[in-house]
């Protein structure tokens, strides 16, 4: 249903007009390395975090005599989920003490944004007056007290470095794989490995962000380097052509101790989520999948189940005015349903307060201008403020869109610009969102020439390749800060 798409041609500056649109930054740079790195910081935060947090509440409830009824019950599990999505978890795995307390200012943060939510869960669900507030204002104190406590422990006795256990590595190959590896080893001293250098058979001052330094030699002289040093681990980063040459390497390390690794030059191609998978006991290399698969698609969902019940809460008289706005100012229905790509290519049917006087729909649909004759009187007025859009969180309560995610577009474009633009599909691989990092980035409205369509998509592609919570709530404030300044509406 997609196509892969080259980073060439994706990346390029878009020419539109009198400005240069310049391909978006990568998101979360300082900690996006750490992050993915190490599976121990993927256990923290997916697992141990949260169930400190809640192992914490239900401790603190003995010295308080209060009964784990109920109440209690739905708060640890509300408490377990929000820690889970909002607590990033590697604020005591970075190196330096300076990153170390940006990392604790962002946990400070992170844990008030899980209080006021279950605070405010609690004010509109009605258990919050069942709850005795001395223990919860107590464990909301305690609580990150003990996941710092705990983070310290496990770094001093556990992740902390010994010297006489730490693992020497040479890389062969100094690509930008062989690069990013040095670079991720020297940067985490818990890993325990010592970077000793590259064999590359081309000189260092044809290499890009290679200091010659760190060169050791050339590929014939690695055979005398291994007798004579000691080296636990080789990863090979040659690229796939060269395999004649891997596999005479492969040959010769037979005859050595040390553990070897080969590591797939996977930059030839525009990833989107890459990552190594087993398929009936095959391993397999995902060049192009959604970002949403698994514990990421559970907590997607969770949190677009829980925003959109809070929004519907909050903005149902607004969907009321809205509503007989619409009905008493044109003639038709109040709501416009219209076909549209769903997650996988599906068609999924999409609702919108009618702001036109057409019910357009088929082969041929002509996009909103500015001043367009079609638009009913409250028309203009609720698409240039968003409002047309508030029926679809009822799309994300049926779970055929996303709060954050691609914006959809009618079927009869996407039949246009598939043709056009390589990877257009792949935007379609995850469900389509009201509002998204391509319309909080000035590429909302009528897209009425091919290169705006192209920065639109680039910025889809981007999302997909660094989604995050904390980048989806990140879209939704710009949005509804944006709601009445955005000039690309119509």
């Amino acid at each position: 249903m997609h196509q892969d798409v080259p980073e060439k041609n994706l990346l390029k500056p878009v020419q539109s007009g009198d400005q240069t649109l310049q391909a978006p930054s990568l998101l979360g740079d300082r900690f996006r390395e750490f992050s993915n790195s190490s599976p121990v910081i993927g256990f923290f935060k997916l697992c141990l975090d949260p169930f400190i947090v809640v192992a914490t509440l239900y401790a603190l409830a003995i010295p308080f005599e209060i009964a784990i009824d109920g109440v209690e019950f739905v708060f640890g599990v509300l408490a377990f989920l929000l820690t889970a999505i909002l607590l990033d978890g590697i604020f005591l795995f970075v190196p330096g003490y300076s990153r170390q307390l940006l990392g604790l200012c962002r946990f400070s943060l992170e844990w008030g944004c899980v209080l006021l939510s279950l605070f405010f869960i609690g004010q509109v669900s009605g258990f919050s007056t069942y709850m005795y507030p001395p223990y919860y204002l107590t464990w909301a104190v305690v609580a990150p007290l003990v996941l710092i406590l705990t983070h310290f422990l496990f770094r001093l006795f556990v992740l902390h470095p010994v010297q006489n256990n730490v693992k020497k590595i040479l890389i062969i190959g100094a690509n930008k794989p062989g690069q990013m590896l040095a670079k991720n080893i020297q940067q985490q001293s818990f890993l325990k490995m010592e970077f000793l250098g590259f064999f590359e058979d081309r000189d260092a001052s044809r290499l890009d962000g290679i200091n010659s330094e760190e060169i050791i030699g050339d590929l014939s002289v690695f055979p005398e380097y291994i007798c004579e040093n000691t080296v636990h681990q080789i990863y090979i980063t040659l690229p796939m052509t060269a395999q004649p040459r891997v596999m005479e390497l492969l040959d010769y390390l037979k005859d050595s101790t040390a553990s070897i690794y080969f590591i797939p030059d996977l930059f030839v191609f525009d990833l989107i989520n890459a990552r190594f998978d087993n398929v009936a006991g095959l391993p397999v290399v995902a060049i192009c999948e959604s970002p949403f698969l698994g514990l990421n698609g559970l907590v997607k969902r969770i949190t677009d189940i829980v925003l959109s019940l809070l929004i519907l809460l909050l903005i149902w008289p607004v969907l009321l005015i809205v509503a007989i706005a619409v009905k008493l100012t044109s003639a038709g229905p109040i709501f416009f349903k219209q076909k549209r790509y769903g997650e996988d290519g599906q068609s999924v049917l999409v609702y919108k307060f009618r702001s036109m006087t057409v019910m357009e729909d088929g082969d041929q649909v002509i996009q909103a201008k500015k001043n367009d004759m079609r638009l009913t009187p409250i028309g203009r007025f609720i698409r240039r403020t968003s409002l047309d859009e508030l029926p679809q969180f009822i799309n994300v309560l049926q779970g055929k869109m996303s709060i954050v995610g691609p914006r959809p577009h009618a079927n009869a474009h996407n039949e246009q610009y598939r043709k056009l633009i390589k990877g257009y599909m792949i935007r379609h691989k995850v469900k389509p969102g009201i509002t998204g990092w391509a319309q909080v980035n000035g590429f909302r409205g009528e897209t009425d020439t091919l290169e705006k369509m192209e920065g639109r998509i680039l910025y889809d592609l981007e999302y997909l390749r660094n989604w995050s919570v904390w980048l989806d709530l990140k879209i939704i404030w710009r949005t509804a800060t944006g709601m009445f300044r955005d000039k690309n509406a119509f």
